[in-house]
């Protein structure tokens, strides 16, 4: 099950069934199933908070993602800063709908086992995501 939450903003507005079933045919594609997946929509004080307490990192994020899989079965919690994802959008010079989508999957490709530490795992986690963002586009 996925669920959709948000703490100090309001919720951003979602086609929640179809971004679900999207999510589905992502881990799918990456021989994975889906468990239980919470997004976590917030802003910018407390993504740094999170990062701060669990992380001991002190510096804001888009995303930070807390990986709970069992065997091909991915679980977890996505805390998305939407102030951040605004942001992005904003120096990317893309919509801030195609910027959460993109954020939002780079969150399960994580689960799905996709690092991007290295110039060469970010150069594969972009090209998943663009193969992904491909897919949400014809729905």
């Amino acid at each position: 099950m996925i669920h959709y939450y948000s703490e100090n903003i309001p919720q951003p507005k979602l086609r929640k069934r179809l971004i679900s079933a999207w999510i589905k045919e992502v881990a799918q594609l990456h021989g994975k199933t889906t468990g239980e997946i919470s997004y976590i929509f917030c802003d910018d004080e407390k993504i740094l908070e999170v990062n701060r307490q669990y992380l001991q990192h002190d510096y804001y994020t888009d995303i930070i993602t807390f990986d709970d899989n069992e065997g091909d079965k991915i679980n977890g919690d996505i805390f998305i800063s939407l102030d951040t994802v605004a942001d992005n959008a904003k120096e990317f010079d893309v919509t801030f709908e195609n910027e959460l989508h993109r954020v939002m999957i780079h969150g399960i490709l994580h689960l799905c086992g996709q690092d991007d530490h290295s110039p060469e795992e970010r150069a594969e986690m972009i090209r998943k995501e663009n193969e992904a963002l491909s897919l949400w586009e014809r729905k």
